[in-house]
């Protein structure tokens, strides 16, 4: 379930007669006698009396549903300016029979019902010319189609729902032409006819992008069909997809931070999902038989809202109640603000469902649906909290001397809680702090490191962090940010926070770094020198340039071997500087800073003590890290303003992201980075006396 079943092997049967529907059949229609009938993965009965085509996004959506019927295997899209200039489908399916073109786009015609019982049957989306009749009122569409069984092409153009001549003084008949079997439909000039419609669309990027939307959604569902879609003259397409599974088009549309954290549910209205008789097998209790697939984020994802796909019967739709029931699954176990990714599957008896809530049959309601929706959401509920991925709930357990563990490369997972054992719940501020599988280190010093971390920890700042709500960027030089908590109002210094942040993750990850590859590999010499002609008062030091960049060189290759087994600094012999450590993984530092923190590893590093030398060392390396501006190698001019809105992005969804799961906030930090500048009702009293 997920895409509609179909053998990619066996063609794509041949087209079924397209006929006109009787006058008592319209006339029942019309009448609104069929309300509960219909199939709700068909147009719906009373759309064959109007459709609404209001968009360049609706047209397509109803296009993609017509190719979908036709068995096609491959839609490609062709778009320009926002599909008012041109909106071009392509579909590899059974085409259209030339006898059936002169009244394609006429109203009340299908090839899907013949009488009133046909109905109820109904296993398809939609009724292929009953779509294409309102476009024709509105815009000038052309037909190419071909059958398996035609030795050519046929074009066909429409206005009104009638066919026209392609050209003044030629005949409105279908005309023969070059084609491959399938049907590609042509959108020019959509509502040229309607000034009023054509002025209330957005710009032409807008309207793209909803047809973007419209077209991953759909691919998504048919991850077994192939979609491309483009701009007009552009080469390569914005959005292609190879036939695979949901959760591979999942990921490869909505991308790796959704795809990593997605958890598959299926649930049923039997006990097991072996047991549910088909849907639509003509039982009496049909109407109580369902089944449900979803795809949904564990807690580890969070986003600015939520992202909702809905099919019921293989139809996009809405569901006002199913949304909200499952964002009050994710509201306990996300952060205020944080919203989860969902795609969910039903599929439910047609006549159970009724879709005439809504002027255009976006959202519906169905019978039993507290019901269903409980048993969704209450299954959803259970896998999260089986999927053991929430940090609050990650167990720390004693591990045997000499066992090692390192982090995945690509997927940062947790270990998971004995099945034997409840898992230990931490607080907030010691959730954040363990996240990361600590590799076995039996370093006395590096323990005592760790232990004065968690002993310093403050845990209403730990908690304002954590469930702060960021307000925006004050000062990028200064690295100064508003966020508001609760009821009041701060000014942070991010640089500061995530200078520490960075310290307790290299703190964490201890000895089992992820490895930053520098390639070609920078000269190590050519770096100190290019930090040491730039840092001022070095004659103080009672040594020329040369002397510094010589002392400091031989520092750091005479303990070369240290700085790669423990902290993935891999100097050649040759002195050239192979890699660096990633602390994290979304996050890559400037490394126009990577000449002064080389250079501050000579002087700043007290390499006598074990334990002051990991300290100062990691400190360091969270400077280096940290997004405070360098003050001695300045950022290249070139492009200077793109890479201050990279970097305000990045400051802004990778930093603070990283600092609510991972930061345990400590006394220091009050000094001077955290400042509170107002309170709400403060303000109120402030406003009471004026």
């Amino acid at each position: 379930m997920g895409e509609q079943a179909q053998d990619d092997s066996q063609p794509p049967p041949g087209p079924s007669a397209i006929q006109r529907l009787h006058e008592s059949l319209i006339n029942r229609i019309a009448a609104g006698e069929v309300h509960f009938c219909i199939a709700f993965h068909q147009h719906w009965v009373s759309s064959l009396v109007r459709k609404i085509i209001h968009r360049p996004a609706s047209a397509l959506k109803e296009l993609l549903e017509n190719c979908l019927d036709a068995g096609a295997t491959s839609i490609r899209i062709t778009v320009k300016d926002g599909g008012i200039k041109l909106l071009q489908i392509q579909d590899n399916g059974c085409g259209i029979r030339k006898s059936d073109l002169p009244i394609l786009a006429e109203r009340f015609t299908t090839s899907k019902i013949n009488s009133f019982s046909d109905l109820s049957r109904l296993t398809t989306y939609g009724f292929r010319g009953e779509a294409l009749a309102s476009i024709s009122h509105v815009a000038h569409m052309s037909v190419v189609t071909k059958t398996k069984t035609d030795s050519c092409a046929w074009k066909a153009c429409y206005s009104e729902g009638v066919l026209v001549p392609p050209k003044a003084g030629q005949t409105p008949d279908p005309k023969p032409c070059a084609g491959n079997d399938g049907t590609t439909i042509v959108i020019e000039d959509m509502f040229y006819n309607t000034p009023t419609r054509l002025s209330a669309l957005r710009s032409p990027s807008e309207e793209y992008a909803r047809i973007l939307d419209v077209v991953t959604k759909y691919a998504v569902h048919n991850s077994k069909v192939a979609f491309f879609c483009k701009k007009a003259g552009s080469v390569t397409p914005e959005l292609s997809t190879p036939p695979t599974t949901i959760d591979q088009a999942i990921r490869l549309l909505y991308g790796h931070a959704i795809g990593k954290e997605l958890l598959h549910v299926k649930v049923s209205s039997s006990p097991t999902d072996g047991t549910s008789r088909p849907i639509g097998s003509g039982d009496v209790d049909d109407t109580e038989n369902w089944s449900a697939e979803a795809y949904c984020t564990s807690p580890n994802y969070q986003a600015k809202k939520t992202v909702f796909l809905l099919f019921i019967n293989h139809r996009l739709v809405e569901s006002t109640s199913v949304k909200r029931a499952i964002e009050s699954v994710y509201s306990g176990v996300l952060p205020k603000g944080a919203f989860p990714f969902v795609y969910l599957s039903l599929d439910i008896d047609p006549r159970s469902v009724d879709v005439n809530v809504h002027p255009t049959k976006r959202e519906v309601i169905f019978l039993n649906e507290e019901v269903i929706t409980e048993r969704i959401s209450d299954t959803i509920q259970q896998v999260i909290s089986q999927s053991q991925s929430r940090t609050f709930e990650y167990q720390v357990g004693n591990r045997k001397a000499g066992e090692e563990e390192r982090e995945d490369e690509e997927d940062e997972k947790e270990q998971p809680a004995s099945a034997s054992q409840p898992p230990k719940l931490y607080s907030q501020h010691k959730s954040a702090f363990a996240i990361f599988r600590r590799p076995a280190c039996d370093l006395t010093s590096i323990l005592e490191l760790r232990k004065a971390v968690q002993k310093s920890v403050h845990h209403d700042l730990t908690e304002l962090i954590k469930k702060h709500t960021f307000v925006g960027i004050v000062d990028d030089y200064r690295c100064l940010s508003l966020v508001q908590h609760a009821t009041k109002l701060y000014l942070l210094n991010h640089a500061a926070l995530a200078e520490e942040m960075f310290y307790q993750l290299a703190l964490m990850q201890f000895g089992s770094f992820r490895r930053l590859r520098l390639d070609p590999p920078p000269p190590l010499r050519t770096l100190l020198k290019l930090a040491v002609d730039a840092e001022p008062g070095t004659e103080k030091s009672g040594l020329s340039k040369n002397e510094i960049v010589d002392r400091i060189s031989k520092t750091l290759l005479a303990r070369r071997g240290m700085l790669a087994e423990y902290f993935e600094i891999n100097i050649t012999s040759d002195g050239d500087i192979e890699s660096l450590p990633h602390l994290l993984k979304e996050y890559t530092p400037d490394l126009n800073k990577l000449p002064v923190f080389l250079m501050r590893l000579g002087p700043q590093v007290r390499w006598q003590s074990e334990k002051e030398c990991f300290s100062t060392l990691m400190r360091e390396l969270a400077y280096f890290y940290s997004p405070s501006p360098s003050h001695f190698i300045p950022s290249i001019p070139d492009g200077a303003h793109t890479q201050a809105k990279a970097a305000t992005w990045q400051t802004e969804h990778v930093l603070f992201q990283a600092m609510r799961k991972f930061l345990v906030a400590t006394r220091s930090l009050l000094e001077n980075d955290v400042v509170q500048v107002a309170n709400l009702p403060d303000l109120y009293r402030v406003f009471e006396r004026c």
